[in-house]
Protein backbone atom coordinates (compact mmCIF):
# COMPACT_ATOMS: atom_id res chain seq x y z
CA UNK A 1 0.00 0.00 0.00
CA UNK A 2 1.17 3.52 -0.75
CA UNK A 3 2.07 5.61 2.25
CA UNK A 4 0.22 8.86 2.78
CA UNK A 5 3.04 11.18 1.68
CA UNK A 6 1.55 12.12 -1.65
CA UNK A 7 3.12 14.87 -3.71
CA UNK A 8 1.63 18.22 -2.79
CA UNK A 9 2.08 21.95 -2.97
CA UNK A 10 4.37 22.32 0.00
CA UNK A 11 3.46 25.81 1.09
CA UNK A 12 1.31 28.75 -0.03
CA UNK A 13 2.57 31.52 -2.24
CA UNK A 14 1.71 34.28 0.20
CA UNK A 15 3.18 34.68 3.67
CA UNK A 16 1.72 36.25 6.79
CA UNK A 17 5.09 36.35 8.57
CA UNK A 18 6.70 39.73 9.07
CA UNK A 19 10.05 40.42 10.68
CA UNK A 20 12.81 43.00 10.65
CA UNK A 21 16.46 42.47 9.80
CA UNK A 22 19.19 44.81 11.02
CA UNK A 23 22.13 44.69 8.63
CA UNK A 24 25.58 46.06 9.37
CA UNK A 25 27.57 47.69 6.62
CA UNK A 26 29.13 45.08 4.35
CA UNK A 27 32.86 44.53 4.70
CA UNK A 28 35.49 42.90 2.52
CA UNK A 29 37.09 39.80 4.02
CA UNK A 30 40.43 38.92 2.49
CA UNK A 31 42.86 36.03 3.03
CA UNK A 32 44.14 35.81 6.61
CA UNK A 33 47.74 35.87 5.38
CA UNK A 34 49.52 36.66 2.11
CA UNK A 35 49.27 33.70 -0.26
CA UNK A 36 50.93 34.52 -3.54
CA UNK A 37 52.17 37.35 -5.66
CA UNK A 38 49.47 39.07 -7.65
CA UNK A 39 48.87 36.90 -10.70
CA UNK A 40 46.25 36.33 -13.35
CA UNK A 41 44.74 32.90 -13.77
CA UNK A 42 42.82 31.84 -16.87
CA UNK A 43 39.43 30.26 -16.48
CA UNK A 44 38.79 27.17 -18.58
CA UNK A 45 37.01 27.36 -21.92
CA UNK A 46 34.04 25.71 -20.22
CA UNK A 47 34.07 28.06 -17.20
CA UNK A 48 33.68 31.27 -19.14
CA UNK A 49 30.74 30.34 -21.36
CA UNK A 50 27.92 32.84 -21.55
CA UNK A 51 25.49 30.71 -19.52
CA UNK A 52 27.70 30.89 -16.42
CA UNK A 53 28.25 34.64 -16.35
CA UNK A 54 25.94 35.17 -13.41
CA UNK A 55 25.71 34.63 -9.66
CA UNK A 56 24.11 31.59 -8.01
CA UNK A 57 22.46 32.04 -4.62
CA UNK A 58 21.78 29.63 -1.78
CA UNK A 59 21.04 29.53 1.93
CA UNK A 60 21.57 27.37 5.01
CA UNK A 61 19.44 27.41 8.18
CA UNK A 62 20.93 26.16 11.46
CA UNK A 63 19.23 25.57 14.79
CA UNK A 64 22.34 26.63 16.64
CA UNK A 65 22.71 26.27 20.38
CA UNK A 66 22.81 29.77 21.77
CA UNK A 67 26.24 31.34 22.02
CA UNK A 68 27.85 28.45 23.91
CA UNK A 69 30.18 27.82 20.97
CA UNK A 70 30.62 31.50 20.33
CA UNK A 71 29.12 33.95 17.90
CA UNK A 72 28.47 32.32 14.49
CA UNK A 73 29.11 35.63 12.75
CA UNK A 74 32.59 36.01 14.22
CA UNK A 75 33.47 32.33 13.82
CA UNK A 76 32.39 32.12 10.18
CA UNK A 77 34.02 35.44 9.29
CA UNK A 78 37.35 34.26 10.76
CA UNK A 79 37.09 30.85 9.06
CA UNK A 80 36.20 32.52 5.76
CA UNK A 81 39.38 34.58 5.92
CA UNK A 82 41.44 31.47 6.70
CA UNK A 83 39.81 29.51 3.85
CA UNK A 84 40.68 32.27 1.37
CA UNK A 85 44.36 31.60 2.04
CA UNK A 86 43.80 28.27 0.30
CA UNK A 87 41.19 29.51 -2.19
CA UNK A 88 42.87 32.84 -2.90
CA UNK A 89 41.49 33.21 -6.48
CA UNK A 90 38.02 33.67 -4.94
CA UNK A 91 39.35 36.80 -3.21
CA UNK A 92 40.27 38.30 -6.59
CA UNK A 93 38.34 39.95 -9.41
CA UNK A 94 37.36 38.76 -12.87
CA UNK A 95 38.66 40.61 -15.91
CA UNK A 96 37.79 40.12 -19.56
CA UNK A 97 40.65 40.00 -22.04
CA UNK A 98 40.83 39.43 -25.79
CA UNK A 99 38.08 37.34 -27.36
CA UNK A 100 35.88 37.72 -24.24
CA UNK A 101 38.22 35.37 -22.40
CA UNK A 102 37.85 35.56 -18.61
CA UNK A 103 40.79 35.63 -16.22
CA UNK A 104 40.81 36.08 -12.47
CA UNK A 105 43.10 38.78 -11.18
CA UNK A 106 44.33 37.48 -7.81
CA UNK A 107 44.25 40.85 -6.08
CA UNK A 108 43.39 39.54 -2.61
CA UNK A 109 40.76 42.29 -2.27
CA UNK A 110 38.41 39.85 -0.62
CA UNK A 111 34.80 38.71 -0.64
CA UNK A 112 31.76 40.60 0.65
CA UNK A 113 30.62 39.70 4.17
CA UNK A 114 27.48 40.99 5.85
CA UNK A 115 26.54 40.65 9.53
CA UNK A 116 22.82 40.80 10.35
CA UNK A 117 20.25 40.16 13.09
CA UNK A 118 16.61 39.18 12.55
CA UNK A 119 13.84 39.46 15.13
CA UNK A 120 12.40 36.08 14.21
CA UNK A 121 12.87 32.51 15.40
CA UNK A 122 13.66 29.53 13.21
CA UNK A 123 10.44 27.92 14.44
CA UNK A 124 8.50 30.90 13.03
CA UNK A 125 10.10 30.36 9.63
CA UNK A 126 9.26 26.65 9.77
CA UNK A 127 5.63 27.37 10.58
CA UNK A 128 5.40 29.87 7.73
CA UNK A 129 7.12 27.52 5.26
CA UNK A 130 6.39 23.91 6.28
CA UNK A 131 9.40 21.74 5.59
CA UNK A 132 11.57 24.86 5.24
CA UNK A 133 12.33 24.65 1.52
CA UNK A 134 12.17 27.15 -1.34
CA UNK A 135 10.37 29.20 -2.35
CA UNK A 136 10.93 31.38 0.71
CA UNK A 137 8.55 34.39 0.53
CA UNK A 138 10.80 36.43 2.85
CA UNK A 139 14.17 35.48 1.32
CA UNK A 140 15.02 39.09 0.42
CA UNK A 141 15.28 39.84 4.14
CA UNK A 142 18.05 37.27 4.59
CA UNK A 143 20.18 38.04 1.55
CA UNK A 144 22.37 40.91 0.43
CA UNK A 145 21.39 41.94 -3.06
CA UNK A 146 21.97 45.54 -4.04
CA UNK A 147 22.57 47.23 -7.35
CA UNK A 148 25.82 45.96 -8.80
CA UNK A 149 26.24 43.04 -6.37
CA UNK A 150 25.46 40.51 -9.09
CA UNK A 151 27.85 41.95 -11.67
CA UNK A 152 30.35 39.52 -13.16
CA UNK A 153 33.44 41.64 -13.83
CA UNK A 154 35.56 43.75 -11.45
CA UNK A 155 33.55 42.97 -8.31
CA UNK A 156 33.58 40.46 -5.43
CA UNK A 157 33.19 36.85 -6.54
CA UNK A 158 31.50 35.69 -3.33
CA UNK A 159 28.96 37.33 -1.01
CA UNK A 160 28.00 35.86 2.36
CA UNK A 161 25.43 37.15 4.85
CA UNK A 162 25.21 35.54 8.29
CA UNK A 163 21.98 36.40 10.10
CA UNK A 164 21.49 35.64 13.78
CA UNK A 165 17.97 34.57 14.78
CA UNK A 166 16.28 35.21 18.12
CA UNK A 167 16.38 31.53 19.09
CA UNK A 168 20.16 31.21 18.79
CA UNK A 169 19.90 29.71 15.33
CA UNK A 170 21.21 31.48 12.28
CA UNK A 171 21.07 31.62 8.49
CA UNK A 172 23.99 31.69 6.07
CA UNK A 173 23.06 33.11 2.67
CA UNK A 174 25.63 33.03 -0.11
CA UNK A 175 26.09 34.14 -3.69
CA UNK A 176 28.94 33.05 -5.93
CA UNK A 177 30.11 33.84 -9.43
CA UNK A 178 29.22 30.72 -11.43
CA UNK A 179 32.19 31.04 -13.78
CA UNK A 180 34.48 30.30 -10.82
CA UNK A 181 32.77 27.18 -9.48
CA UNK A 182 30.02 24.72 -10.10
CA UNK A 183 27.79 23.73 -7.17
CA UNK A 184 30.12 20.91 -6.12
CA UNK A 185 33.12 23.24 -6.30
CA UNK A 186 31.49 25.89 -4.17
CA UNK A 187 30.35 23.33 -1.60
CA UNK A 188 33.98 22.19 -1.46
CA UNK A 189 34.93 25.77 -0.59
CA UNK A 190 32.14 26.13 1.99
CA UNK A 191 33.18 22.83 3.57
CA UNK A 192 36.69 24.26 3.88
CA UNK A 193 35.21 27.27 5.70
CA UNK A 194 33.14 24.94 7.86
CA UNK A 195 36.11 22.75 8.78
CA UNK A 196 38.18 25.76 9.79
CA UNK A 197 35.21 27.08 11.79
CA UNK A 198 35.14 23.77 13.66
CA UNK A 199 38.82 24.15 14.53
CA UNK A 200 40.56 21.99 11.96
CA UNK A 201 44.05 23.29 11.11
CA UNK A 202 43.49 23.10 7.34
CA UNK A 203 40.82 21.95 4.85
CA UNK A 204 40.76 18.18 4.36
CA UNK A 205 40.58 18.66 0.57
CA UNK A 206 43.33 20.83 -0.90
CA UNK A 207 41.98 23.00 -3.74
CA UNK A 208 43.34 22.54 -7.27
CA UNK A 209 43.12 25.08 -10.10
CA UNK A 210 44.19 23.16 -13.28
CA UNK A 211 41.61 24.96 -15.44
CA UNK A 212 43.60 24.11 -18.57
CA UNK A 213 42.21 20.56 -18.23
CA UNK A 214 38.90 21.76 -19.70
CA UNK A 215 40.32 24.02 -22.40
CA UNK A 216 39.47 23.52 -26.07
CA UNK A 217 41.84 21.49 -28.21
CA UNK A 218 44.15 23.14 -30.70
CA UNK A 219 42.64 23.33 -33.22
CA UNK A 220 39.10 22.95 -31.85
CA UNK A 221 37.27 19.98 -33.39
CA UNK A 222 33.71 19.47 -32.04
CA UNK A 223 32.62 15.86 -32.47
CA UNK A 224 29.01 16.16 -31.25
CA UNK A 225 26.14 18.34 -32.56
CA UNK A 226 25.42 20.08 -29.19
CA UNK A 227 21.81 21.22 -29.72
CA UNK A 228 22.04 22.87 -26.29
CA UNK A 229 23.83 25.74 -28.05
CA UNK A 230 21.64 25.94 -31.16
CA UNK A 231 21.29 29.55 -32.40
CA UNK A 232 17.52 29.83 -31.88
CA UNK A 233 15.43 32.84 -30.81
CA UNK A 234 14.87 33.09 -27.06
CA UNK A 235 11.30 32.50 -25.90
CA UNK A 236 9.81 35.60 -24.19
CA UNK A 237 9.79 35.38 -20.39
CA UNK A 238 6.52 36.10 -18.50
CA UNK A 239 6.46 39.22 -16.36
CA UNK A 240 7.50 38.72 -12.74
CA UNK A 241 4.10 39.98 -11.56
CA UNK A 242 2.45 36.95 -13.17
CA UNK A 243 4.89 34.36 -11.81
CA UNK A 244 4.04 32.16 -8.83
CA UNK A 245 6.45 29.78 -7.10
CA UNK A 246 5.58 26.54 -5.37
CA UNK A 247 7.43 23.43 -4.24
CA UNK A 248 6.42 19.89 -5.11
CA UNK A 249 7.63 17.06 -2.90
CA UNK A 250 8.00 13.51 -4.17
CA UNK A 251 8.38 10.75 -1.60
CA UNK A 252 9.73 7.27 -2.32
CA UNK A 253 6.21 5.90 -2.78
CA UNK A 254 5.50 8.54 -5.43
CA UNK A 255 8.55 7.57 -7.48
CA UNK A 256 7.80 3.87 -7.00
CA UNK A 257 4.23 4.37 -8.20
CA UNK A 258 5.39 6.17 -11.35
CA UNK A 259 8.07 3.56 -12.07
CA UNK A 260 5.45 0.83 -11.73
CA UNK A 261 3.91 1.99 -15.00
CA UNK A 262 7.20 1.75 -16.94
CA UNK A 263 8.41 -1.29 -18.89
CA UNK A 264 10.47 -3.73 -16.77
CA UNK A 265 13.84 -2.67 -18.21
CA UNK A 266 13.17 0.95 -17.20
CA UNK A 267 11.43 0.14 -13.95
CA UNK A 268 14.59 -1.42 -12.63
CA UNK A 269 17.21 0.84 -14.23
CA UNK A 270 15.80 4.36 -14.52
CA UNK A 271 16.85 6.71 -11.72
CA UNK A 272 14.42 8.87 -9.80
CA UNK A 273 15.92 11.90 -11.55
CA UNK A 274 15.31 10.45 -15.02
CA UNK A 275 11.73 9.50 -14.19
CA UNK A 276 10.83 12.77 -12.49
CA UNK A 277 12.56 14.83 -15.18
CA UNK A 278 10.32 13.22 -17.80
CA UNK A 279 7.22 13.76 -15.64
CA UNK A 280 8.01 17.41 -14.90
CA UNK A 281 8.93 18.26 -18.49
CA UNK A 282 5.69 16.84 -19.88
CA UNK A 283 3.55 18.45 -17.20
CA UNK A 284 5.22 21.82 -17.69
CA UNK A 285 4.82 21.69 -21.49
CA UNK A 286 1.15 20.81 -21.13
CA UNK A 287 0.62 23.54 -18.55
CA UNK A 288 2.14 26.38 -20.57
CA UNK A 289 -0.10 25.73 -23.60
CA UNK A 290 2.04 28.04 -25.71
CA UNK A 291 3.50 25.59 -28.22
CA UNK A 292 2.12 24.40 -31.51
CA UNK A 293 2.33 20.63 -31.82
CA UNK A 294 5.24 20.83 -34.26
CA UNK A 295 7.24 23.36 -32.22
CA UNK A 296 10.33 22.11 -30.44
CA UNK A 297 10.38 21.74 -26.68
CA UNK A 298 13.78 21.46 -24.99
CA UNK A 299 14.79 19.77 -21.77
CA UNK A 300 18.31 20.69 -20.69
CA UNK A 301 19.87 18.72 -17.86
CA UNK A 302 23.12 19.49 -16.03
CA UNK A 303 25.40 16.44 -15.90
CA UNK A 304 28.59 16.33 -13.84
CA UNK A 305 31.74 14.95 -15.48
CA UNK A 306 33.59 14.47 -12.21
CA UNK A 307 33.19 10.72 -12.57
CA UNK A 308 35.47 11.10 -15.61
CA UNK A 309 38.09 13.04 -13.65
CA UNK A 310 40.94 10.71 -14.58
CA UNK A 311 40.21 10.76 -18.32
CA UNK A 312 39.84 14.55 -18.25
CA UNK A 313 42.91 15.10 -16.03
CA UNK A 314 40.84 16.78 -13.33
CA UNK A 315 42.80 16.56 -10.08
CA UNK A 316 41.29 15.92 -6.67
CA UNK A 317 40.16 19.26 -5.27
CA UNK A 318 39.22 20.72 -8.67
CA UNK A 319 36.55 23.35 -8.01
CA UNK A 320 35.85 24.79 -11.47
CA UNK A 321 32.75 24.14 -13.56
CA UNK A 322 32.89 20.44 -14.40
CA UNK A 323 29.46 19.83 -15.90
CA UNK A 324 27.92 19.49 -19.33
CA UNK A 325 24.55 20.73 -20.51
CA UNK A 326 22.74 18.05 -22.50
CA UNK A 327 19.50 18.54 -24.37
CA UNK A 328 16.52 16.43 -25.32
CA UNK A 329 14.61 18.03 -28.19
CA UNK A 330 11.10 16.83 -29.07
CA UNK A 331 8.16 18.29 -30.94
CA UNK A 332 5.65 19.45 -28.33
CA UNK A 333 2.89 17.30 -29.81
CA UNK A 334 5.09 14.22 -29.72
CA UNK A 335 6.22 14.93 -26.16
CA UNK A 336 2.62 15.11 -24.94
CA UNK A 337 1.29 12.16 -26.94
CA UNK A 338 4.07 9.59 -26.58
CA UNK A 339 4.41 7.31 -23.59
CA UNK A 340 6.20 8.41 -20.44
CA UNK A 341 8.62 5.55 -21.06
CA UNK A 342 9.64 7.11 -24.38
CA UNK A 343 10.53 10.36 -22.64
CA UNK A 344 12.43 8.58 -19.86
CA UNK A 345 14.45 6.75 -22.54
CA UNK A 346 15.33 10.07 -24.18
CA UNK A 347 16.50 11.52 -20.88
CA UNK A 348 18.60 8.44 -20.14
CA UNK A 349 20.24 8.54 -23.58
CA UNK A 350 21.07 12.23 -23.20
CA UNK A 351 22.72 11.67 -19.82
CA UNK A 352 24.64 8.65 -21.11
CA UNK A 353 26.07 10.72 -23.99
CA UNK A 354 28.19 12.75 -21.55
CA UNK A 355 31.62 11.17 -21.93
CA UNK A 356 35.12 12.70 -21.74
CA UNK A 357 34.96 13.20 -25.51
CA UNK A 358 31.61 14.97 -25.18
CA UNK A 359 33.15 17.39 -22.69
CA UNK A 360 36.14 18.07 -24.94
CA UNK A 361 33.75 18.62 -27.83
CA UNK A 362 31.78 21.10 -25.71
CA UNK A 363 34.90 23.17 -25.00
CA UNK A 364 35.81 23.09 -28.70
CA UNK A 365 32.37 24.30 -29.80
CA UNK A 366 32.28 27.07 -27.19
CA UNK A 367 35.57 28.48 -28.46
CA UNK A 368 34.70 28.13 -32.15
CA UNK A 369 31.35 29.89 -31.69
CA UNK A 370 32.48 32.62 -29.33
CA UNK A 371 30.92 31.20 -26.15
CA UNK A 372 27.27 31.14 -27.24
CA UNK A 373 24.38 31.12 -24.75
CA UNK A 374 22.19 28.11 -24.20
CA UNK A 375 19.35 27.69 -26.68
CA UNK A 376 16.48 29.10 -24.61
CA UNK A 377 13.65 28.49 -27.06
CA UNK A 378 10.98 26.70 -25.00
CA UNK A 379 13.74 25.48 -22.69
CA UNK A 380 13.32 23.79 -19.31
CA UNK A 381 16.66 23.64 -17.43
CA UNK A 382 16.78 20.99 -14.73
CA UNK A 383 19.57 20.18 -12.28
CA UNK A 384 19.85 17.56 -9.53
CA UNK A 385 21.47 19.03 -6.42
CA UNK A 386 20.61 16.24 -3.97
CA UNK A 387 24.08 14.72 -4.00
CA UNK A 388 26.23 17.87 -4.07
CA UNK A 389 26.48 18.02 -0.27
CA UNK A 390 24.48 21.12 0.75
CA UNK A 391 22.86 19.18 3.58
CA UNK A 392 26.23 18.24 5.13
CA UNK A 393 27.88 21.67 5.54
CA UNK A 394 28.51 21.94 9.29
CA UNK A 395 30.04 25.13 10.72
CA UNK A 396 30.07 23.60 14.20
CA UNK A 397 26.37 23.68 15.06
CA UNK A 398 25.42 20.48 13.26
CA UNK A 399 24.01 19.92 9.80
CA UNK A 400 21.56 22.48 8.41
CA UNK A 401 17.80 22.21 8.68
CA UNK A 402 17.86 23.21 5.02
CA UNK A 403 20.76 23.76 2.67
CA UNK A 404 20.43 24.54 -1.02
CA UNK A 405 19.39 27.20 -3.52
CA UNK A 406 17.48 30.13 -2.09
CA UNK A 407 15.14 30.79 -5.02
CA UNK A 408 13.88 29.65 -8.39
CA UNK A 409 13.44 31.41 -11.73
CA UNK A 410 11.08 30.78 -14.62
CA UNK A 411 12.54 28.33 -17.11
CA UNK A 412 14.46 26.23 -14.61
CA UNK A 413 14.00 23.90 -11.66
CA UNK A 414 16.19 21.84 -9.37
CA UNK A 415 16.00 18.79 -7.12
CA UNK A 416 16.97 19.15 -3.45
CA UNK A 417 16.96 16.54 -0.70
CA UNK A 418 14.37 17.08 2.04
CA UNK A 419 12.53 15.03 4.65
CA UNK A 420 8.78 14.61 4.88
CA UNK A 421 6.90 15.23 8.13
CA UNK A 422 7.43 11.59 9.16
CA UNK A 423 11.18 11.78 8.52
CA UNK A 424 11.19 10.00 5.15
CA UNK A 425 13.81 11.10 2.63
CA UNK A 426 12.19 12.87 -0.31
CA UNK A 427 12.96 15.21 -3.17
CA UNK A 428 11.61 18.76 -3.38
CA UNK A 429 11.28 20.49 -6.74
CA UNK A 430 10.56 24.25 -6.60
CA UNK A 431 8.81 25.46 -9.74
CA UNK A 432 8.11 28.96 -11.15
CA UNK A 433 5.26 29.39 -13.63
CA UNK A 434 2.55 31.90 -14.60
CA UNK A 435 -0.48 31.66 -12.32
CA UNK A 436 -2.80 29.80 -14.72
CA UNK A 437 -0.01 27.49 -15.85
CA UNK A 438 0.80 26.57 -12.24
CA UNK A 439 -2.75 25.42 -11.65
CA UNK A 440 -2.61 23.23 -14.75
CA UNK A 441 0.86 21.94 -13.84
CA UNK A 442 -0.29 20.89 -10.37
CA UNK A 443 -3.34 19.16 -11.85
CA UNK A 444 -1.13 17.27 -14.34
CA UNK A 445 1.15 16.02 -11.55
CA UNK A 446 -1.74 15.00 -9.31
CA UNK A 447 -3.49 13.23 -12.19
CA UNK A 448 -0.38 11.26 -13.03
CA UNK A 449 0.07 10.12 -9.43
CA UNK A 450 -3.60 9.25 -9.10
CA UNK A 451 -3.39 7.10 -12.22
CA UNK A 452 -0.16 5.52 -10.97
CA UNK A 453 -1.83 4.47 -7.69
CA UNK A 454 -4.65 2.76 -9.60
CA UNK A 455 -2.25 0.48 -11.44
CA UNK A 456 -2.46 -3.16 -10.31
Amino acid sequence: ACRNNRTKLEHPVMSTLSFTVLRREPVLVGPASPTTSRARKRLSDVDDQDELRSHICGIFFYRGGGLARGDPVDIIRRALSEALVHYYPLAGRLREVGGRKLVVDCTGEGVTFVEADADVRLADLEVDVPGLMPPFPWIKELCFEVEGSSAVLNCPLVIIQVTRLLCGGFAVWHSFNHTMCDAAGFIQFLNAVAELARGLPAPTIAPAWSRESLDARRPPAPSFPHPEYDPVPRTPIPTEDDIVRRAFVFGPSDVAAIKKGLPPHLRDRATSFEVLAAVLWRARTAALRTLWSDEEARLVTVVSVRRHSSALSLPAGYYGFACAYVTVVMAAGTLLSCSLADVVEQVREAKASVTPEYMRSTADLLVLRGRPPLARANMFLLSDLRHVGFQRVDFGWGEPVYGGPSGIKFGSAFFVAVKTSDGTDAVAVPVALPTMAMEKFAAEIQSLLKDSIKQP
